[in-house]
């Protein structure tokens, strides 16, 4: 029997560049559906990689209330959200389905 090692992946430790951040929220976005889960974790994801202490500063709100409004079970205002997404550089729109 083979045993196979495995380690904890964290994507955040992947996201260098704006460029790589980019194309990851274009595929998570392109991947996400409407399942705001995932889209949060996407930003929880683009938060941790750019500095989590920083963006609490930048938005006003803690680090703690950072990590649980991107977490998972989080259930974050849009008001929220917008701040976070503004604080990373990054704009919602919406737009008339086909």
């Amino acid at each position: 029997m083979m045993v196979v090692k495995t380690r904890p992946w964290d994507t955040a430790e992947h996201l260098k560049t704006d460029e790589d951040i980019r194309l990851y929220l274009a595929a998570c976005m392109e991947e996400a559906g409407d399942d705001p889960a995932f889209l949060l974790q996407v930003l929880g994801t683009i938060a941790r990689a750019k500095n989590m202490t920083q963006l609490a500063r930048d938005t006003g709100l803690t680090r703690e209330g950072l990590y649980k409004a991107l977490s998972p079970d989080g259930n974050p205002s849009l008001g929220t959200v917008l701040k976070v997404a503004k604080a990373l550089g990054l704009t919602f729109s919406v737009k008339p389905a086909a």
